[in-house]
């Protein structure tokens, strides 16, 4: 056993003890004795963040998104290419115009059972429990962090039972993309009013698991719900798993050693504290883990970054000849070698990060390291400043990046400090405009490139929206305008792409890498699946024993 399991060992080795009594209590309540002989159809993993909700109305954080997207559906879903398909649509019509869309519901979606639904314990799901559903996301008294989804939605309603239509106040492409998001998922009224804000904890969605139990902190127990509407491609009922269960060790440490052991059935991510442990240095699997753990990659709607305020006083940083040398000034692939075990994609396009439509990898910034010093020498020549010098404000996870990046422009020619804050400092700091260059990262809120280039959209200015940087380009606003009326998807990646070369070629970032989704499962899960959102879906994973 490697040093970092044996420490892991010695610190848990109590934490081990609790687990594995729970496994052996969760495997005999979740029924009755016949259901000890489906032990293995158990997908355990565990949630180091904890959950907050299971309401979908607060699927604000991955963890709570995960778990609620196995108990929740809405009118839509992404498939793992991103794509939007069906799920309680079978089907659906757009104007024109681009603003009336016009769902047409399946009749055989089923609530989970609950006595409150009366005689049948459930009841069939139709266009007013969506119409429902919406109105309560944009209930203030709800204060639901999702409500901005519905931004741009003038009306929506009910037509009849299967017919659900919304009215957009103008056109945007990307509509069909937010509302596979977990908060537009379907509620049931009586049940929410019933328990009102209890709901967070006893969830009655139409997923393809339920709710059993939930002991916060400790376990959250799903069971295999019987009545789901989909199928396999066979015509198979879905899912293959009769429960799902989740653990809440607190650090990833711990939780990579009940992988380790067998004692969970996934890992998500690469943490410094066993990346070493499990991959070599060009990100493969270690011979010792590779007839137990599968990993399967794929890239992560994530863009890692240095950002410039645009309207800083330093006169250092207000040059475009210096704000490009750091771009050529380090070398991408070398960084994502060593600090990351190859893991995570070196940034050499633009700000759309890869597996979005709209990337360009030619678009970006390459190693050039004599092109940097050349630039940083006719900086020195036109202003007179002998010894450049930024500094690069960042928090203690980025800190290693941020240092390497100073080693690297030290030997162009530049002065490099770090400055380490907390992250609701650097948060409300970079807000405000109080920091010159600060170390960054964009998550897709949904899966279009829009959502990237909002952020140098000049009407997004922080605080008041997304646009840190403070970047003005009166042709990047237009082309961002007309983008929300191209209805033809590959004219508007197009477009995507040519607002994405143009800010690049005005640096106001730095593109550091374009993350990956890491997932190790143990050999006897299959089906698990990877997708650039990084949602978790356990429909179609199966166990053997």
């Amino acid at each position: 056993m490697s040093n970092i399991l044996k420490s892991v060992c010695s610190k848990y080795s109590i934490t081990v003890l609790i687990l594995s009594v729970f496994t052996s209590f969760l495997f005999f309540s979740c029924g009755n004795d016949s259901n000890t002989n489906k032990n293995h159809l158990v997908f355990k993993y565990n949630e180091h963040k904890n959950i907050g909700s299971l309401d979908p109305a607060f699927a604000k954080d991955n963890a709570d998104i995960w778990a609620i997207n196995q108990l929740f559906n809405g009118l839509v879903q992404m498939d793992e290419s991103l794509n939007v398909q069906p799920c309680i649509a079978k089907h659906w019509t757009i104007s024109e115009d681009a603003l009336t869309y016009s769902f047409s519901l399946r009749n055989d979606v089923k609530f989970h059972k609950h006595n409150l639904f009366g005689k049948d314990s459930t009841r069939t799901v139709t266009a007013s429990d969506f119409e429902y559903s919406f109105n309560r996301l944009l209930d203030k008294k709800i204060a639901s962090p999702g409500s901005w989804t519905l931004n741009k939605v003038d009306t929506f309603q009910a037509v009849n039972d299967t017919l659900f239509q919304i009215k957009l106040k103008q056109a945007f492409p990307a509509f069909l993309g937010l509302l596979t998001m977990k908060y537009c998922s379907v509620v049931p009224k009586e049940i929410v009013e019933h328990y009102q804000s209890d709901f967070r904890a006893n969830p009655i969605g139409t997923g393809p698991f339920k709710f059993k139990r939930w002991e916060e902190n400790l376990k959250l127990v799903f069971r295999k719900n019987y009545n789901y509407f989909e199928k396999d491609q066979n015509g198979k009922p879905l899912p293959y798993l009769e429960a799902v269960a989740i653990t809440f060790l607190p650090d990833k440490q711990s939780e990579f050693l009940q992988f380790a052991q067998g004692n969970i059935d996934f890992v998500s991510g690469l943490d410094a504290s066993y990346k070493d442990e499990i991959l070599t240095a060009s990100g493969r699997l270690r011979t010792s883990y590779q007839n137990d753990v599968n990993m399967i990659r794929g890239p992560y709607l994530n863009t890692e970054y240095l950002a410039y305020f645009m309207e800083t006083e330093v006169p250092e940083l207000q040059s475009d000849l210096l704000r490009k040398a750091i771009n050529y000034g380090f070398d991408r692939q070398k960084m994502m070698t060593y600090l990351r075990n190859g893991i995570g994609i070196p940034a050499h396009g633009g700000f759309i990060p890869k597996g979005l439509p709209g990337y360009n990898n030619s678009i970006g910034f390459s190693f050039q390291p004599e092109k940097a010093k050349q630039l940083v020498e006719q900086f020195k020549t036109e202003t007179g400043i002998t010894n450049p010098e930024i500094t690069i404000t960042t928090t203690s996870n980025y800190l290693s990046f941020c240092e390497y990046i100073q080693r690297e422009l030290q030997k162009i020619g530049m002065t490099v400090n770090v400055d380490v804050i907390p992250a609701a400092t650097l948060k409300d700091a970079k807000a405000n405009g109080k920091l010159d260059l600060f170390r960054a990262s964009w998550v897709a809120d949904y899966p279009d490139a829009e959502n990237y280039l909002s952020l140098y959209y000049s009407k997004n200015f922080a605080p008041n929206g997304p646009n840190y940087t403070h970047f003005k380009s009166d042709l990047f606003d237009q082309w961002y305008e007309d983008a929300f009326t191209i209805t033809d998807t590959k004219q508007r990646e197009l477009l995507y792409t040519k607002m994405d070369s143009l800010v690049m070629a005005k640096t106001p970032v730095v593109p550091l890498f374009y993350d990956e989704v890491v997932r190790f499962t143990r050999k006897k899960v299959s089906g698990l699946g990877i997708n650039p959102i990084n949602l978790l879906d356990l429909k179609r994973v199966k166990k053997t024993k």
